[in-house]
């Protein structure tokens, strides 16, 4: 065995027991292990983790561990690149629905397992939302990210600020049921599917092709501008994105 000392920064203080919270403690480490080895047996994702420092100078997760080490470690503040996509876990389907209305490709089942979750994510390349750290600890689980928040709305913003993402949110491009791209259509094309309050005062619709749902721009796309209009900046010509099934 040897000693390494760790020193964990930020929300990564909130995976650990309260007594080594906010400070540096030692801990011991099999001769063999790497730091990504004792990250995850002292409670904390590697998914989590942003920058490890050993020594004073930036060491990668396969750094075997030596007697005397001292780590600290910062947590993940990666600009999420385009076309990052997602994969929620059976307990974030309020997440996955707040990330489609802002565009972005969420896969959510709230019957996946986690074998399904991790098969997905590393043959799509998607990222793994969840608030099982477990899950995240997975060795094939490449990009992940843990919910420290609760609601969807927090949770949401959370993952905005995490992961830069308000360059990249195209809000009202995606069915909210399919996670398909809505199309813009023809008033003509979908007025018997239309109640007749709505084929008076509205002009402008897009559809979903798998599902058939129609959307506009109604009261509830006002309140779910208002929600969103709270975690990022949106533009005023953001596309209909009232839901109504035929």
């Amino acid at each position: 065995m040897v000693e390494a000392t760790f020193r964990f920064f930020g929300e990564l203080n909130d995976f650990l027991p309260r007594d080594r919270r906010e400070r540096a403690f030692a801990a011991p480490c099999a001769r063999a292990a790497t730091a990504k080895h004792m990250i995850e047996a002292l409670g904390v994702p590697h998914t989590e983790v942003g920058t490890l420092i050993v020594n004073g100078a930036a060491a990668g997760f396969g750094r075997l561990l030596a007697e005397d080490d001292a780590l600290e470690l910062h947590p993940q503040r990666a600009s999420a690149a385009p076309g990052i996509r997602f994969i929620a876990d059976a307990h974030l389907g309020g997440l996955a629905r707040l990330l489609r209305m802002a565009g972005f490709d969420t896969l959510y089942e709230n019957d996946y397992r986690d074998e399904d979750i991790v098969a997905i994510a590393a043959r799509e390349g998607r990222t793994v939302l969840t608030r099982d750290r477990e899950l995240l600890k997975r060795r094939e689980v490449e990009q992940g990210c843990y919910l420290h928040t609760i609601r969807p709305e927090a949770q949401l913003r959370e993952l905005f600020d995490r992961l830069g993402l308000a360059a990249l949110a195209r809000p009202f491009t995606l069915c909210l049921h399919c996670n398909l791209p809505l199309r813009a259509v023809p008033k003509a094309e979908v007025l018997d599917r239309l109640p007749e309050s709505v084929r008076a005062t509205h002009e402008e619709f897009t559809t979903c092709d798998h599902c058939g749902g129609v959307f506009w721009k109604g009261s509830h796309h006002k309140r779910m501008l208002a929600m969103l209009a709270g975690v990022f900046p949106l533009e005023s010509s953001a596309p209909p994105s009232r839901p109504e099934r035929p």
